[in-house]
């Protein structure tokens, strides 16, 4: 390929699409054609076994008038506004905490991002230790503080509860593009902003936050989605849906629909729904946060 380019047969482009096309390609066939056929599907009557049949809007419908459905869609909303913005929140205070280049700063970095590379499998299986309500560290933790200590995955509040509590840890991949992001800002900007007599939170709030607000946006969309899929193992390993329908989540139950009652158009109806829900809720947010930016410049 280098003597390629050095003869002129490949352009600078041409090898970036060279390069990019194994992903491109690995996209297109895992991505989205899955997503296209899910789309199709969610329009016909399919059990895996004779072939598709049209059904029209009959699986949406189903799915409205479904009641374990649309529960299974509310504590998944539940979840997201939740978990999402707390993830958010928790990688932008340690990316600002531990943006400093400074001596042992990098083991408590690769203590942030440790959990995250943990196999879902085992992550589970550690929480599922964690609360324990007799023996877990948590309740013991709490009885010692004076605490009450809830019998966690017993409980529909606390379950729920339970399942943002293991998400907020995986926060490694979120810390490391803030982290990213905060290093890449001018150190000449803070530094002017420190003449003017700005203080760190203006300086956070006039320079920080307004140049890193793309990554922000693409971590929320990032996580709207990645969240909510990594529901499915420990909710299949710990609750299995419990308990009663508490922690039901849509990749749960798409999963029973597909493979428990081989209804495959409504499983495909359902994430259709799910993938339009999100959708709606990222532009919503993306609108809010234009409109308080542009209010802000303007003061």
């Amino acid at each position: 390929m280098d003597r390629l380019a050095r003869r002129g047969l490949l352009s600078y482009q041409g090898q970036m699409l060279l390069f990019l096309s194994p992903f491109f390609l690995g996209t297109l066939v895992l991505v989205v054609l899955p997503a296209l056929a899910t789309v199709a599907l969610a329009f016909t009557t399919y059990y895996g076994i004779a072939p598709p049949t049209w059904a029209g809007l009959a699986n949406l419908q189903r799915v409205t008038e479904n009641p374990l459905i649309r529960r299974s869609l509310f504590n998944s909303m539940v979840f997201l506004g939740l978990a999402v913005p707390l993830r958010l929140l928790g990688a932008l205070l340690l990316a600002l905490l531990l943006q400093r280049r400074q001596r042992g700063l990098g083991l408590y970095r690769a203590a942030v991002y440790i959990p995250t590379i943990i196999p879902e499998p085992a992550y589970a299986l550690i929480w599922l230790w964690i609360l324990n309500p007799v023996s877990g560290p948590l309740n013991i933790l709490l009885g010692w503080l004076g605490l009450p200590a809830p019998a966690w995955l017993a409980e529909p509040t606390t379950a729920q509860l339970a399942m943002v509590l293991m998400a907020l840890l995986q926060i490694g991949e979120g810390f490391v593009v803030l982290l990213a992001a905060m290093q890449s800002v001018p150190q000449t900007l803070y530094e002017a902003a420190a003449v003017d007599g700005a203080g760190p939170w203006q300086s956070f709030w006039r320079i920080t936050l307004p140049l890193i607000w793309p990554w922000l946006f693409l971590l929320l969309g990032r996580d709207l989605l990645s969240a909510l899929q990594n529901t499915f193992t420990p909710t299949f390993m710990m609750t299995y849906g419990g308990p009663y329908y508490a922690t039901t989540f849509v990749p749960l139950l798409v999963y029973e629909l597909s493979f428990d009652y081989t209804d495959l158009g409504l499983a495909s109806a359902v994430l259709l729904v799910t993938f339009v829900l999100i959708a709606l809720l990222i532009l919503g947010i993306y609108n809010v946060v234009e409109g308080l930016r542009g209010s802000v410049e303007e003061t």
